[in-house]
Protein backbone atom coordinates (compact mmCIF):
# COMPACT_ATOMS: atom_id res chain seq x y z
CA UNK A 1 0.00 0.00 0.00
CA UNK A 2 1.22 3.52 -0.77
CA UNK A 3 2.16 5.61 2.22
CA UNK A 4 0.18 8.76 2.87
CA UNK A 5 2.55 11.59 2.04
CA UNK A 6 0.73 14.56 3.50
CA UNK A 7 1.59 15.30 7.17
CA UNK A 8 -1.28 17.80 7.25
CA UNK A 9 -3.71 15.01 6.39
CA UNK A 10 -2.29 12.75 9.09
CA UNK A 11 -2.63 15.55 11.65
CA UNK A 12 -6.19 16.46 10.63
CA UNK A 13 -8.68 16.09 13.48
CA UNK A 14 -12.28 16.99 14.18
CA UNK A 15 -15.34 17.27 11.95
CA UNK A 16 -15.12 17.21 8.15
CA UNK A 17 -16.60 20.32 6.51
CA UNK A 18 -18.34 18.29 3.79
CA UNK A 19 -18.19 14.56 3.17
CA UNK A 20 -18.97 12.71 -0.04
CA UNK A 21 -22.69 12.52 0.56
CA UNK A 22 -22.53 16.14 -0.58
CA UNK A 23 -22.95 15.61 -4.32
CA UNK A 24 -20.53 18.42 -5.18
CA UNK A 25 -17.77 16.88 -3.02
CA UNK A 26 -18.66 13.52 -4.56
CA UNK A 27 -18.17 15.03 -8.01
CA UNK A 28 -15.01 16.94 -7.04
CA UNK A 29 -13.22 13.92 -5.57
CA UNK A 30 -14.06 11.50 -8.39
CA UNK A 31 -13.39 14.01 -11.15
CA UNK A 32 -10.08 15.22 -9.75
CA UNK A 33 -8.59 11.78 -9.04
CA UNK A 34 -8.95 9.13 -11.74
CA UNK A 35 -7.40 6.48 -9.51
CA UNK A 36 -10.18 6.96 -6.95
CA UNK A 37 -12.78 6.69 -9.72
CA UNK A 38 -11.15 3.50 -11.01
CA UNK A 39 -10.98 1.98 -7.56
CA UNK A 40 -14.63 2.74 -6.82
CA UNK A 41 -15.82 1.28 -10.13
CA UNK A 42 -13.66 -1.83 -9.68
CA UNK A 43 -15.21 -2.41 -6.25
CA UNK A 44 -18.79 -1.88 -7.38
CA UNK A 45 -18.52 -3.97 -10.55
CA UNK A 46 -16.25 -6.61 -9.01
CA UNK A 47 -13.48 -5.94 -11.51
CA UNK A 48 -9.76 -6.49 -11.10
CA UNK A 49 -7.46 -3.56 -11.76
CA UNK A 50 -5.97 -5.45 -14.72
CA UNK A 51 -9.32 -5.46 -16.50
CA UNK A 52 -9.59 -1.67 -16.42
CA UNK A 53 -7.77 -0.08 -19.34
CA UNK A 54 -9.38 3.36 -19.19
CA UNK A 55 -11.95 5.30 -17.17
CA UNK A 56 -13.00 8.59 -18.72
CA UNK A 57 -15.52 11.14 -17.43
CA UNK A 58 -17.49 12.46 -20.39
CA UNK A 59 -19.31 15.31 -18.61
CA UNK A 60 -16.62 17.11 -16.58
CA UNK A 61 -17.39 20.41 -14.87
CA UNK A 62 -15.03 23.23 -13.97
CA UNK A 63 -14.57 22.65 -10.26
CA UNK A 64 -15.25 25.73 -8.17
CA UNK A 65 -17.04 27.56 -10.95
CA UNK A 66 -20.13 29.47 -9.84
CA UNK A 67 -23.35 27.60 -10.46
CA UNK A 68 -26.43 29.77 -10.97
CA UNK A 69 -28.87 26.86 -11.12
CA UNK A 70 -28.74 24.98 -7.82
CA UNK A 71 -30.77 22.14 -9.31
CA UNK A 72 -28.20 21.30 -11.94
CA UNK A 73 -27.24 17.63 -12.18
CA UNK A 74 -23.99 16.47 -10.62
CA UNK A 75 -24.19 12.86 -11.74
CA UNK A 76 -21.01 11.56 -13.38
CA UNK A 77 -21.02 9.96 -16.83
CA UNK A 78 -18.13 7.56 -17.35
CA UNK A 79 -16.89 5.42 -20.25
CA UNK A 80 -15.16 2.28 -19.02
CA UNK A 81 -12.62 0.71 -21.40
CA UNK A 82 -14.21 2.70 -24.24
CA UNK A 83 -17.03 0.17 -24.11
CA UNK A 84 -19.34 0.47 -21.08
CA UNK A 85 -21.30 3.61 -20.20
CA UNK A 86 -21.60 4.18 -16.46
CA UNK A 87 -23.69 6.82 -14.68
CA UNK A 88 -22.81 7.52 -11.04
CA UNK A 89 -25.12 9.58 -8.86
CA UNK A 90 -25.22 10.59 -5.20
CA UNK A 91 -28.74 11.20 -3.88
CA UNK A 92 -29.40 11.89 -0.21
CA UNK A 93 -32.88 13.43 -0.55
CA UNK A 94 -35.72 10.98 -1.02
CA UNK A 95 -37.76 12.59 -3.77
CA UNK A 96 -39.92 9.44 -4.05
CA UNK A 97 -39.13 9.11 -7.75
CA UNK A 98 -35.80 7.28 -7.71
CA UNK A 99 -36.96 4.14 -9.51
CA UNK A 100 -38.44 6.03 -12.44
CA UNK A 101 -35.59 8.55 -12.45
CA UNK A 102 -32.82 5.93 -12.45
CA UNK A 103 -34.50 3.92 -15.22
CA UNK A 104 -34.85 7.09 -17.30
CA UNK A 105 -31.16 7.97 -16.86
CA UNK A 106 -30.16 4.40 -17.67
CA UNK A 107 -32.20 4.37 -20.88
CA UNK A 108 -30.79 7.74 -21.93
CA UNK A 109 -27.27 6.43 -21.42
CA UNK A 110 -28.01 3.34 -23.49
CA UNK A 111 -29.68 5.25 -26.32
CA UNK A 112 -26.42 6.53 -27.85
CA UNK A 113 -26.49 5.06 -31.36
CA UNK A 114 -26.18 7.41 -34.30
CA UNK A 115 -28.37 7.07 -37.37
CA UNK A 116 -27.28 4.06 -39.42
CA UNK A 117 -25.33 2.31 -36.66
CA UNK A 118 -26.00 -1.35 -35.99
CA UNK A 119 -27.80 -2.26 -32.77
CA UNK A 120 -24.90 -4.55 -31.96
CA UNK A 121 -22.73 -1.45 -31.64
CA UNK A 122 -24.75 -0.20 -28.67
CA UNK A 123 -22.59 0.12 -25.55
CA UNK A 124 -23.83 -1.55 -22.36
CA UNK A 125 -25.16 0.97 -19.82
CA UNK A 126 -24.90 0.84 -16.04
CA UNK A 127 -26.53 3.20 -13.55
CA UNK A 128 -25.12 3.26 -10.01
CA UNK A 129 -27.01 5.20 -7.37
CA UNK A 130 -25.76 6.01 -3.87
CA UNK A 131 -28.81 6.65 -1.68
CA UNK A 132 -28.85 7.74 1.95
CA UNK A 133 -32.24 6.11 2.46
CA UNK A 134 -33.82 2.71 1.89
CA UNK A 135 -35.48 2.25 -1.48
CA UNK A 136 -37.57 -0.81 -0.56
CA UNK A 137 -38.43 -0.68 3.14
CA UNK A 138 -39.99 -4.14 3.02
CA UNK A 139 -36.75 -5.66 1.65
CA UNK A 140 -33.77 -3.53 2.74
CA UNK A 141 -30.43 -4.32 1.13
CA UNK A 142 -27.03 -2.63 1.31
CA UNK A 143 -25.91 -3.27 -2.27
CA UNK A 144 -28.48 -4.41 -4.82
CA UNK A 145 -28.07 -5.16 -8.53
CA UNK A 146 -30.86 -5.37 -11.10
CA UNK A 147 -30.84 -6.71 -14.67
CA UNK A 148 -33.34 -7.78 -17.33
CA UNK A 149 -34.34 -11.37 -16.59
CA UNK A 150 -37.20 -13.77 -17.19
CA UNK A 151 -39.47 -13.50 -14.15
CA UNK A 152 -40.34 -17.21 -14.29
CA UNK A 153 -37.04 -19.00 -14.71
CA UNK A 154 -34.59 -16.11 -14.15
CA UNK A 155 -33.05 -16.56 -17.60
CA UNK A 156 -30.93 -13.48 -18.31
CA UNK A 157 -32.32 -11.48 -21.24
CA UNK A 158 -29.41 -9.11 -21.77
CA UNK A 159 -26.32 -7.69 -20.09
CA UNK A 160 -26.83 -4.38 -21.87
CA UNK A 161 -28.71 -2.72 -19.00
CA UNK A 162 -27.92 -2.86 -15.28
CA UNK A 163 -28.97 -0.90 -12.21
CA UNK A 164 -27.00 -0.87 -8.97
CA UNK A 165 -28.13 0.75 -5.73
CA UNK A 166 -25.94 1.34 -2.66
CA UNK A 167 -27.96 2.10 0.47
CA UNK A 168 -25.55 4.19 2.54
CA UNK A 169 -27.93 4.00 5.51
CA UNK A 170 -27.71 0.18 5.73
CA UNK A 171 -23.99 -0.65 5.79
CA UNK A 172 -24.93 -3.10 8.55
CA UNK A 173 -26.50 -5.32 5.85
CA UNK A 174 -23.27 -5.65 3.82
CA UNK A 175 -22.68 -9.24 2.72
CA UNK A 176 -19.36 -11.07 2.79
CA UNK A 177 -19.08 -10.45 -0.95
CA UNK A 178 -19.67 -6.72 -0.43
CA UNK A 179 -16.91 -6.70 2.18
CA UNK A 180 -14.55 -8.69 -0.03
CA UNK A 181 -14.75 -5.91 -2.61
CA UNK A 182 -14.54 -3.14 0.05
CA UNK A 183 -17.92 -1.69 -0.94
CA UNK A 184 -18.93 -1.27 2.71
CA UNK A 185 -15.72 0.69 3.36
CA UNK A 186 -16.43 3.03 0.44
CA UNK A 187 -19.88 3.64 1.95
CA UNK A 188 -18.33 4.32 5.36
CA UNK A 189 -15.88 6.74 3.73
CA UNK A 190 -18.69 8.59 1.97
CA UNK A 191 -20.54 9.04 5.28
CA UNK A 192 -17.54 9.71 7.53
CA UNK A 193 -17.97 12.89 9.56
CA UNK A 194 -14.54 13.25 11.20
CA UNK A 195 -10.94 13.17 10.00
CA UNK A 196 -10.25 10.45 12.55
CA UNK A 197 -12.75 8.18 10.74
CA UNK A 198 -11.21 9.11 7.38
CA UNK A 199 -7.69 8.30 8.60
CA UNK A 200 -8.82 4.91 9.88
CA UNK A 201 -10.47 4.03 6.56
CA UNK A 202 -7.47 5.29 4.59
CA UNK A 203 -5.37 2.49 6.08
CA UNK A 204 -7.66 -0.20 4.67
CA UNK A 205 -6.94 0.08 0.95
CA UNK A 206 -4.78 2.13 -1.45
CA UNK A 207 -7.85 3.47 -3.29
CA UNK A 208 -9.52 4.49 -0.04
CA UNK A 209 -6.23 6.15 0.87
CA UNK A 210 -6.26 8.10 -2.40
CA UNK A 211 -9.89 9.06 -1.85
CA UNK A 212 -9.20 10.19 1.72
CA UNK A 213 -6.32 12.44 0.70
CA UNK A 214 -8.39 13.84 -2.16
CA UNK A 215 -11.25 14.69 0.21
CA UNK A 216 -8.71 16.50 2.38
CA UNK A 217 -7.32 18.39 -0.62
CA UNK A 218 -10.76 19.35 -1.93
CA UNK A 219 -11.81 20.46 1.55
CA UNK A 220 -8.92 22.92 1.55
CA UNK A 221 -10.09 24.50 -1.71
CA UNK A 222 -12.15 27.60 -0.87
CA UNK A 223 -14.11 27.52 -4.15
CA UNK A 224 -14.98 23.82 -3.89
CA UNK A 225 -16.01 24.33 -0.27
CA UNK A 226 -18.24 27.24 -1.30
CA UNK A 227 -19.95 25.12 -3.97
CA UNK A 228 -20.45 22.36 -1.39
CA UNK A 229 -22.08 24.91 0.90
CA UNK A 230 -24.36 25.99 -1.95
CA UNK A 231 -25.45 22.39 -2.37
CA UNK A 232 -26.04 22.02 1.38
CA UNK A 233 -28.22 25.13 1.31
CA UNK A 234 -30.12 23.78 -1.67
CA UNK A 235 -30.82 20.51 0.12
CA UNK A 236 -31.75 22.35 3.32
CA UNK A 237 -34.26 24.38 1.32
CA UNK A 238 -35.48 21.17 -0.29
CA UNK A 239 -35.88 19.47 3.09
CA UNK A 240 -37.73 22.52 4.43
CA UNK A 241 -40.00 22.41 1.40
CA UNK A 242 -40.54 18.68 1.86
CA UNK A 243 -41.33 19.21 5.55
CA UNK A 244 -43.85 21.91 4.62
CA UNK A 245 -45.44 19.58 2.09
CA UNK A 246 -45.55 16.83 4.71
CA UNK A 247 -47.09 19.18 7.30
CA UNK A 248 -49.63 20.37 4.73
CA UNK A 249 -50.41 16.74 3.91
CA UNK A 250 -50.86 15.89 7.58
CA UNK A 251 -53.03 18.98 8.10
CA UNK A 252 -55.07 18.09 5.03
CA UNK A 253 -55.54 14.53 6.28
CA UNK A 254 -56.56 15.87 9.70
CA UNK A 255 -59.10 18.17 8.03
CA UNK A 256 -60.45 15.22 6.06
CA UNK A 257 -60.68 13.11 9.22
CA UNK A 258 -62.41 15.99 11.07
CA UNK A 259 -64.85 16.36 8.18
CA UNK A 260 -65.46 12.61 8.15
CA UNK A 261 -66.00 12.63 11.92
CA UNK A 262 -68.49 15.50 11.56
CA UNK A 263 -70.31 13.64 8.80
CA UNK A 264 -70.41 10.54 10.98
CA UNK A 265 -71.60 12.58 13.97
CA UNK A 266 -74.31 14.20 11.83
CA UNK A 267 -75.30 10.78 10.53
CA UNK A 268 -75.53 9.40 14.08
CA UNK A 269 -77.55 12.41 15.22
CA UNK A 270 -79.81 12.04 12.21
CA UNK A 271 -80.16 8.35 12.93
CA UNK A 272 -80.95 9.14 16.56
CA UNK A 273 -83.57 11.69 15.48
CA UNK A 274 -85.04 9.16 13.06
CA UNK A 275 -85.21 6.48 15.76
CA UNK A 276 -86.78 8.92 18.24
CA UNK A 277 -89.27 10.03 15.57
CA UNK A 278 -90.12 6.45 14.73
CA UNK A 279 -90.46 5.65 18.43
CA UNK A 280 -92.79 8.65 18.92
CA UNK A 281 -94.89 7.53 15.94
CA UNK A 282 -94.98 4.00 17.31
CA UNK A 283 -96.07 5.25 20.73
CA UNK A 284 -98.72 7.47 19.11
CA UNK A 285 -99.94 4.55 16.98
CA UNK A 286 -100.09 2.39 20.09
CA UNK A 287 -101.99 5.07 21.97
CA UNK A 288 -104.45 5.42 19.08
CA UNK A 289 -104.82 1.67 18.88
CA UNK A 290 -105.58 1.55 22.60
CA UNK A 291 -108.15 4.35 22.20
CA UNK A 292 -109.71 2.50 19.25
CA UNK A 293 -109.87 -0.65 21.32
CA UNK A 294 -111.46 1.25 24.21
CA UNK A 295 -114.00 2.85 21.85
CA UNK A 296 -114.85 -0.54 20.38
CA UNK A 297 -115.21 -1.92 23.89
CA UNK A 298 -117.50 0.95 24.96
CA UNK A 299 -119.55 0.61 21.79
CA UNK A 300 -119.91 -3.09 22.40
CA UNK A 301 -120.97 -2.53 26.01
CA UNK A 302 -123.41 0.16 24.89
CA UNK A 303 -124.87 -2.19 22.28
CA UNK A 304 -125.24 -4.88 24.90
CA UNK A 305 -127.09 -2.54 27.28
CA UNK A 306 -129.30 -1.36 24.47
CA UNK A 307 -130.28 -4.94 23.69
CA UNK A 308 -131.01 -5.66 27.37
CA UNK A 309 -133.33 -2.65 27.53
CA UNK A 310 -135.31 -3.92 24.54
Amino acid sequence: MNQISSPAFLDAKGPIPYNMTNDYMFRAVLQSNNKVLRGLICSLLHLSEQKVVSVEITNPVILGETVTDKEFRLDINVVLNNRTLINLEMQIANKLNWRERSVMYLCRSFDQLNHGQDYLDAKPAVHIGFLDYTLFEEQPEFYASYKLINVKNHQKYSDSLALHVVDLSRVDLATEEDKRYHIHEWAMLFKATTWEEINMLASKDEYLQEASETIFRMSADDLVRKRCRDREEYYQDLRSYERKIELDRIEHEQDIRSYERKIEQDRLEHEQDRLEHEQAIAEKDQHLAEKDALIRQLLAENEALRKQQK
